[in-house]
């Protein structure tokens, strides 16, 4: 089979086939509504009855001047549908957030991501198709994008706004109302391919990305120029290739951490049902010549879980990076107990910093920071070496969701941080380079579980502990989101 072909025949629903099984999602709403009057932390989760949300934040402290622009955020919203639940927080369709900052005001709007998966199942009343994890079969998947719910960032680039799933194609929004204007097709022979949710940008504008055919054993990768046109596409095969969440990009690799899971796709599997953990197997390196798109070598480590990686750097053949591990994938089941209402102990997942000795082929890790997620780096450092990482934190894996944010620094370990307390829910923190080009701005929100609002906070990125410089306090709670972007203005 060629290549065209090939694709063609993936975009016609390999990577997610048919499911047989209806879903008996009504269970699992009888059991998120049975345990919500005594887990209030998992209120955010009923999802948005709303098409639309917006408002204007209550401010207190000083916003500093010089921060202007617009911080982007997506993640899952709808979880119900005539009368049905779905059973994993990755399921829920997209909802894009804009939080537009201007001259002392901070100001929210969302609204959902009209995918054809959307559009279809409003108008239909119920759900038509799989999810993540979900069974339903209502109606043929005719290719990827059949079942994008474009739930998990929003990415500007070259002047468009991408909301992005991992399964299927980018979908284009307008950027300034987040109108839902369709789905981006870089050429007609990639129609439908995976474009996964984490992209990272180079310093010169370049954005990299990859893509999972799960049960093909192919890995696709996307080079977008500066300008938002396809510099580069191409293909590797990786045996037992399972999903791949995130990656780095270095000055001459992309790197691919690939944990141990067997992959086994029947007709009634869900995306994660396939998957199976196997702690015998080690976490797979995955090193691809930028360049070239050719592999350049499969290093292994001890096995272990990993969903998000910060940032690297390469210097000769030593490949050094940072990562968020865990002994075994408990964390990600975990986000689908919550949607029955339940909170689970997970394995402890800890940045890591870990060094690829490529001419050897051996690697390495050490501790950082236990208890992390949601890596990110100042836009300028992507791909090169770097001294400052920023996470979200918890120290009780038991508790759904984040309560705090630190600054690690790469090279002496040193940490600096900021505890929200335990009845908050902390999202992703995104490094915002400061006007003067010295530090950086750290932007984020959080949920307040007892008041039941969103609150946007900025810190000062180089004094995290001193607490936040001002919040933004919406009078309503917002949906919790995944990942996203500020842009400037």
């Amino acid at each position: 089979m060629d290549r065209r072909n090939f694709l063609q025949g993936v975009a016609a629903g390999a990577t997610l086939t048919a499911l047989p099984i209806l879903a008996r999602a009504d269970e699992t709403k009888d059991a998120y509504r049975a345990h919500l009057p005594g887990t209030p932390r998992l209120a955010p989760l009923a999802g948005c009855a709303s098409e639309r949300l917006g408002g204007v934040a209550a401010l207190e402290g000083r916003w500093p001047a010089e921060l202007r622009g617009t911080f982007y955020r997506n993640g899952p919203a709808r979880f119900e549908l005539g009368g049905e639940r779905y059973r994993h927080w990755f399921d829920g369709d997209g909802m894009a957030h804009a939080w537009h900052i201007d001259g002392g005001t901070v100001r929210h709007e969302a609204r959902f991501v009209r995918t054809q998966k959307y559009e279809q199942e409003t108008a239909a009343g119920r759900f038509l198709y799989p999810a993540f994890d979900t069974r339903i079969a209502r109606r043929p998947v005719g290719n990827n994008d059949s079942v994008n719910p474009a739930n998990t960032n929003l990415v500007p680039h070259g002047g468009k706004l991408y909301a992005l799933w991992e399964g299927g194609s980018a979908t284009e929004l307008d950027p300034d109302g987040l109108a839902t204007r369709g789905i981006k097709r870089w050429r007609d022979d990639l129609a439908a391919m995976p474009f996964s949710a984490h992209p990272k940008i180079t310093p010169d504008g370049t954005l990299w990305n990859f893509g999972i055919v799960h049960g093909a054993n192919k890995l696709l990768l996307w080079r977008i120029d500066a300008d938002g046109s396809l510099g580069k596409f191409g293909m590797l095969d990786v045996p037992q290739l399972p999903i791949v969440h995130d990656f780095v990009v270095t000055a001459r690799y992309m790197v691919f951490l690939v944990p141990p899971w067997d992959v086994r796709m029947t007709r009634d599997s869900t995306i994660l049902g396939a998957h199976t953990w196997n702690g015998a197997r080690p976490l797979r390196v995955v090193v691809v010549d930028r360049t070239d798109f050719t592999l350049r070598r499969i290093v292994e480590m001890p096995a272990g879980m990993t969903l998000h990686l910060g940032n690297g750097w390469d210097e000769g053949d030593v490949i050094r990076l940072d990562a968020c591990l865990a002994a075994d994938d408990s964390a990600l089941r975990a986000l689908g107990n919550v949607m029955r209402g339940e909170q689970t102990q997970a394995a402890v997942m800890r940045s890591v910093l870990v060094t690829i000795d490529l001419a050897r082929g051996v690697a390495r890790s050490e501790s950082l920071l236990d208890g992390t997620e949601f890596p990110r780096v100042a836009p300028a450092d992507v791909g090169q070496r770097y001294r400052e990482l920023f996470v979200t934190t918890r120290p009780d894996t038991a508790q759904f969701g984040m309560t705090g944010i630190a600054r690690i620094e790469v090279e002496s370990g040193k940490v600096d941080r900021f505890d929200y307390g335990a009845d908050w829910i902390v999202e992703e923190h995104v490094p915002v380079p400061k006007a003067s080009g010295r530090g950086v701005w750290l932007v984020g929100a959080a949920y307040d579980v007892r008041q039941r609002q969103t609150v946007l906070a900025v810190f000062d990125g180089a004094r995290l502990a001193h607490g936040p410089v001002a919040r933004a306090r919406l009078a309503y709670a917002a949906p919790l989101c995944f990942h996203g972007n500020f842009l400037r203005t």
